[in-house]
């Protein structure tokens, strides 16, 4: 079973963040057991401000077991198609492109999502399974 990750649970174990800690680091240990990590490159993009070097981030990674995994036309179409129809129904500028494109690609390059965004990706991509149990922020 392949969980793709959101940026928001990898910050939590990679800064820590106090109130998210457990409960993440918890899930990303129960997805690892249960099958394979996966990041999109948007989410890697994410992540590079919390480290000095490229090598840093890629230790830390590869100690996760995270892989990451390139946005493709499929995901893109598939990103652009979500943020369409959110911006038809009168969705604001409040999420971004990059929001969809890591959704669309958990949904078309994993099994399961890993987020405590739950809201956003259960109104947008409805179809995604999600790794449950994240306290929402």
């Amino acid at each position: 079973m392949i969980t793709a990750i959101d940026t928001n649970v990898l910050l939590d174990v990679m800064l820590p963040d106090v109130t998210h800690v457990e409960e993440s680091a918890k899930l990303l240990r129960r997805a690892y057991d249960e099958g394979g990590l996966l990041i999109s490159h948007i989410v890697y993009a994410e992540l590079v401000p919390q480290f000095k070097t490229k090598q840093a981030l890629t230790d830390v990674l590869s100690k996760l077991g995270v892989e990451t995994s390139p946005t493709d036309e499929e995901v893109a179409f598939t990103a652009g198609t979500k943020w369409k129809a959110y911006r038809e129904a009168g969705g604001t500028r409040q999420r971004i492109i990059t929001d969809f494109i890591i959704g669309a690609h958990a949904l078309l390059r994993a099994d399961r999502f890993l987020t405590r965004d739950r809201g956003f990706y259960r109104t947008y991509f409805p179809e995604l399974p999600r790794l449950e149990n994240v306290k929402d922020p």
